[in-house]
């Protein structure tokens, strides 16, 4: 019976002890199994050996299970085929031929696909199968699966704009979408492509046009299509910073371009079709239209600045984009949203591609009705810090939120309920706060199984089978891992406030509105200065301790959370069979957090050390408060220097698999400019170390110069000498 038949809380695979993600659309089970070993033959019909299909299956069999299929007449045997109409799936669009049938008798396996692509996902199938039944490897169930995809394209998002990954990262990454069903990937690039129209854009170490074909070409033989994703004509900082550029701001912002300027046009064409040339094979585009909010504001080209002429300029722009890109080939897809208004959708090609998702009833039905399509848009990031919301959470003003797994898996169950016509499904994950790639692969997942087979598991399987798929099935406590993972990156976050920047002037305006705005940094105060303004000895007013009484009354169960996290990630790296670098970045991630934890505490130690030595005062007790004057220095000087290692070590972790962020190249630095508008976490810094920006906020390295000073003028003014090397009081006796 179909698992969307029954609606029950376990599949029927689970039952047995299997993991497959996504579940398969229909499985019968006989309740028996059979072991497929080395003396199993491997059988083609209507396909070739050097499909990738059956290059997957032998290699993935060899590197897992030591073998491959190449057994002697009278073993078990696997038949691989390609039939069209094998499945009768009575879809009419490319989910028909995605489509496969799978049936596993006690000396066979017979797999045929409705076309290529259909075959390599049953292999995916096949493969996860093998994993074995929690039990035994390498056996599988008796019985029979039809399976094939709700949705026809099925697209992650890869964010490239604050990273460049290596290109072994990048194709493992496709390698783990085929195994998930993933058939497109939006891949975001700002200035990390060479664009060799305009190259003083490309930043230093950007993919080459020869590169990013490589890419393209490697997922295409996958069944998966790399989309571009060039953010235009707004979040353009990357392309505006640069003086060749500069007079093609809107309103003075580097923001957003003038975008009904020809000569504007020519630039971001120019660069929709250089990637164009570096992408060929692929369908698609995504021409972005990403928060246009200040479109029409060049009175020169449009009068007056209202909302119907910020939604024409925005449909003005899409058309003549449209346009240009069909005659190279290309389908586009857009973020069909504010400013464009409800009323001007018919104004847009009708084969364009709506990326947002459903956005209103309304404005859906004018969407459907005149032939555009929409994505089930979900973000698995946004705007956390170090960690994702996957599960249920409360923030800091006492809001509660689903997390983002039952987002993906409710999004994707409701694409019709407005009157939509879904093509897809999109999994955003932003670059924009800088969190490593590797803790998007549990959402990215989500949305896999979301778009293939509707309701089809409850979250808690859905998790289960992810980490024993991506990590092996001897790991254990991994749902916990990412649990504490995410309460201690929310603990963080909430324990750093917003406060005025010191550092960075106002921003152009509200994404809503123009006028100047305060930019905040999430920071804290740091510890008062110790003084000593006349002879009664130290004068200070605490104030960290207090001001975070709260943060620092949970500090002992954090410690202890962070404890557990730990000898978990630290008990699985041995135990993972693939992915241990995920389990590496995880552990780099886990003494961050800890250490912030200390961090905090050790500042407030620091701040009542400097209060006890006020409190001492000058005569009887000035030993006394010397000692609280050099423990506080201490104390300080010993966080300060662990923040580095733990930097030093986190950021070896994350370079093993991407290059130094906006290091210098053959002698090109990285021009950094802040965008006029957003604000981009990981932005604040050129390098990595954006990740300890909030640390060194409070400046503790000046803190420590002015405590040396008052300890230094302390010990003459209380005849207590101190050595300048240690500060250690020394006894003269």
């Amino acid at each position: 019976m179909s698992r969307e038949a029954t609606g029950d809380l376990i599949s029927d695979l689970r039952l047995a002890g299997y993991a497959v993600l996504p579940a398969p659309r229909e499985v019968r089970l006989e309740g028996a199994a059979v072991r497929v070993d080395a003396s199993w033959g491997l059988k083609l019909s209507d396909v070739d050996a050097g499909d990738i299909a059956v290059r997957t299956l032998q290699s993935r069999l060899a590197e897992e299970h030591g073998f491959e299929l190449e057994g002697e007449e009278g073993g078990g045997t696997v038949e691989l085929s390609v039939q069209p109409g094998a499945v009768d799936t009575g879809a009419a669009d490319g989910r028909d031929e995605q489509a496969y049938l799978m049936e596993i008798g006690a000396d066979n396996v017979t797999l045929v696909g409705n076309g290529r692509r259909g075959l390599f996902y049953g292999v995916q199938t096949l493969l996860q199968l093998l994993e074995g039944n929690g039990i035994e490897r390498g056996v599988l169930p008796l019985g029979r699966i039809a399976d094939w995809p709700r949705f026809e394209l099925r697209l992650t998002h890869w964010d490239t704009k604050h990273h460049r990954d290596t290109m072994e990262t990048l194709k493992r990454y496709l390698d783990w979408c085929g195994r998930f069903k993933i058939n497109g990937i939006l891949f975001e690039l700002e200035d990390k492509f060479e664009y060799p129209s305009h190259p003083v854009i490309g930043a230093p170490g950007a993919f080459t046009t020869a590169e990013l074909q490589e890419l393209t070409d490697y997922a295409l033989e996958r069944h998966i299509e790399i989309v571009p994703d060039v953010q235009a004509p707004a979040h353009l900082c990357y392309v505006l910073k640069h003086e060749e550029f500069a007079h093609l701001r809107c309103d003075g912002s580097n923001y957003q371009s003038c975008m009904d300027e020809p000569e504007v046009r020519k630039l971001l064409f120019d660069m929709y079709t250089d990637v164009c040339n570096a992408t060929k094979g692929t369908q698609y585009f995504h021409v972005s239209t990403d928060e246009v909010y200040y479109a029409g504001i060049c009175e020169k080209f449009r009068k007056p600045y209202n909302p119907e002429n910020r939604s024409l300029t925005v449909i003005d722009y899409v058309n003549a984009a449209h346009e240009h890109l069909s005659k190279l080939g290309r389908r586009v897809i857009i973020w069909l949203e504010y400013p464009m208004l409800t009323e001007h959708i018919t104004k847009l090609p009708k084969d364009l591609l709506s990326g947002i998702g459903f956005r209103g009833a309304e404005k859906t039905r004018v969407e459907t009705e005149h032939g555009i399509r929409q994505f089930a848009y979900n973000p698995i990031q946004g705007g956390e810090l170090t960690f994702p919301n996957y599960f249920p959470f409360g923030d800091a003003y006492g809001k509660r939120s689903a997390g983002r797994l039952a987002d993906s898996l409710r999004i994707t169950s409701e694409t019709n309920v407005e009157g939509g016509n879904a093509i897809g499904t999109i999994c955003t994950a932003w670059d924009d706060c800088g969190l490593h790639s590797e803790t998007f692969w549990l959402g990215w997942a989500s949305m896999a199984q979301g778009g293939w087979t509707q309701d089809a598991v409850s979250i808690e399987e859905m998790v289960a089978t992810f980490v024993e798929l991506y990590y092996g099935r001897a790991v254990v406590g991994m749902a916990d891992v990412y649990h504490d993972l995410q309460e201690q990156a929310r603990w963080m976050e909430h324990a750093l406030e917003k406060l005025p920047s010191v550092v960075r002037g106002p921003s152009y305006g509200h994404p809503y509105w123009r006028g100047k705005m305060e930019r905040y940094d999430r920071t804290m105060v740091p510890p008062a200065e110790p003084r000593m303004p006349n002879d009664t000895g130290v004068s200070m007013v605490p104030r960290f301790a207090q001001r975070y009484a709260k943060v620092l009354a949970e500090v002992p169960a954090r410690l202890s959370q962070s404890d557990r996290l730990l000898a978990r990630l630290q008990a699985n790296l041995p135990r993972a069979r693939r992915n241990r670098h995920n389990l590496e970045v995880f552990i780099s991630l886990a003494h961050y957090l800890r250490h912030f934890i200390r961090f905090i505490q050790a500042v407030a130690q620091a701040d009542n050390l400097l209060h006890e030595a006020a409190l001492a005062g000058k005569g009887a007790e000035d030993k006394r408060a010397m000692h609280c004057l050099v423990s506080a220095r201490e104390t300080m000087q010993a966080t300060v220097d662990d923040l580095y290692v733990m930097f030093g070590r986190l950021k070896a972790v994350w370079e093993k698999s991407r290059l130094p962020k906006n290091a210098p190249v053959d002698g090109r630095e990285f021009v950094h400019v802040m965008d006029d508008v957003k604000d981009h976490f990981a932005d604040r810094r050129v390098g990595l170390d954006y990740l300890i920006a909030p640390h060194e906020s409070l400046e503790l390295g000046k803190w420590l110069e002015k405590l040396d000073d008052v300890i230094e003028r302390y010990g003459e003014s209380t005849g207590q000498a101190v050595q300048k090397k240690d500060r250690v009081p020394v006894d003269e006796g």
